[in-house]
């Protein structure tokens, strides 16, 4: 996994600089988004690198799928990925991309899993408590999972609170055996 980090970072990079000149950053993440979701179907994955499917024939395969959701630069960017056999990297651009896009907009997308469903009004006190400590706008992304007995856990960016039932057992535990 890092070493496709590595190797999409400067993609990645280059795309938003691109993007930002055109002033269209949201384009540019549907654009990865969705090309992003075709070289990872289960039915193309084993045609990329496949030496009896030319660059070509990829390239034209996503074209086809992908059709006027593309522009000219974002076809230019498929091409360029094919010809240097980086078509397998675009999940790690899209991903890297959308770090640099919301970093720009001032924005983070936080990561909280529930014991059981949050009202929307406890969704915005932890959106609200993230922006105050954070200094950037919150969009929250909501799972439920019983196994936590109790209480969330957020992920935001790096930084991690683990504030469940189970997570607080676990503390203890590793306290008194400690």
């Amino acid at each position: 996994m890092a070493e496709k980090t590595t190797i999409a970072r400067p993609y990645a990079q280059a795309i938003f600089a691109i993007a930002q000149e055109q002033g269209a950053l949201a384009k540019w993440s549907a654009m990865l988004g969705l090309t992003a979701t075709v070289v990872s179907d289960p039915q193309v994955v084993p045609l990329i690198g496949n030496p009896n499917v030319t660059r070509e024939q990829i390239v034209d395969l996503l074209f086809g799928v992908c059709g006027d959701n593309l522009n000219d630069t974002g076809k230019n960017m498929v091409r360029v990925l094919a010809d240097n056999g980086r078509l397998n990297v675009l999940p790690e651009i899209a991903a890297l991309y959308e770090v640099e896009r919301a970093r720009a907009e001032g924005t983070l997308e936080a990561e909280v899993i529930s014991a059981a469903e949050l009202s929307s009004a406890q969704q915005q006190t932890i959106a609200e408590a993230l922006k105050k400590r954070l200094g950037r706008e919150v969009t929250l992304e909501v799972t439920i999972d019983a196994s936590l007995l109790g209480g969330v856990i957020i992920r935001a960016g790096d930084l991690v609170i683990d504030n469940s039932a189970k997570g607080k057992l676990a503390k203890l535990s590793h306290r008194l055996l400690g």
